[in-house]
């Protein structure tokens, strides 16, 4: 019996280690496809290097003492591309800054798997199409900010259960419909929502909320 346990404790660490790096590497994974997807003419993603298997020692990236990826800042490195689903493995991400930026292309409905999210902005690109309803699943988000876009549709209802929402801003886009009223959004100012096609505040039975689309 003496002799069996010494052989799991040997073998044990050698079966688990594969493992343990996949759980690891699978932040990197979802980075440096990111990577993969955009350009980069000023190289502040030079030290994006898949063979490293920590991505916390990445410019840009901020980890917390676990190592999960919590931060992503990459405002204003005159980055384009696109953004792809693999960024929805990230669930330990708090802070998703890529503003004033070139990157184009569908907002990924797979950013709403992102539940520790407390910012995302996004504003000043060019990203276009709807904003997805699956926001609705960022219980934790506080500022959210889509500016300076090329949005279209209308302002998905199901964000009005977003109750720690202090900041929302969607202006300069070409939305439609109407402005939601309940939720966080009773207490949005105007100047967040201009520079659209809306058609004012919702008037609950009176008229759909995306009148005008």
């Amino acid at each position: 019996m003496e002799a069996f346990t010494c052989f799991l404790s040997f073998i044990l660490p050698i079966l688990l280690s594969p493992t343990l790096t996949i759980s690891t590497n699978y932040e990197g994974n979802a980075l440096h496809a990111l990577r993969s997807r955009l350009s980069d003419p000023n190289h502040v993603l030079q030290s994006w290097d898949a063979t490293l298997v920590n991505s916390c020692t990445w410019f840009h990236v901020t980890c917390d003492s676990n190592n999960h990826v919590i931060r992503l800042d990459l405002g204003n490195s005159n980055i384009s591309g696109s953004l792809g689903p693999e960024l929805g493995q990230l669930k330990h991400l708090q802070y998703l800054e890529l503003y004033h930026n070139n990157i184009g292309g569908k907002l990924p409905k797979e950013l709403g798997k992102l539940k520790s999210l407390v910012s995302m902005d996004l504003y000043g690109n060019r990203f276009q199409g709807k904003i997805p309803k699956s926001f609705a699943n960022l219980k934790s988000l506080r500022f959210l900010r889509l500016n300076d876009n090329k949005l279209s549709g209308s302002i998905p209802r199901e964000l009005t259960t977003l109750s720690n929402l202090k900041v929302f801003d969607v202006s300069n886009n070409d939305l439609c419909g109407t402005i939601p009223v309940d939720g966080p959004f009773g207490s949005f100012s105007m100047e967040s929502f201009e520079n659209n096609r809306l058609n004012g505040p919702e008037l609950k039975g009176l008229v759909p909320y995306d009148f005008g689309c």
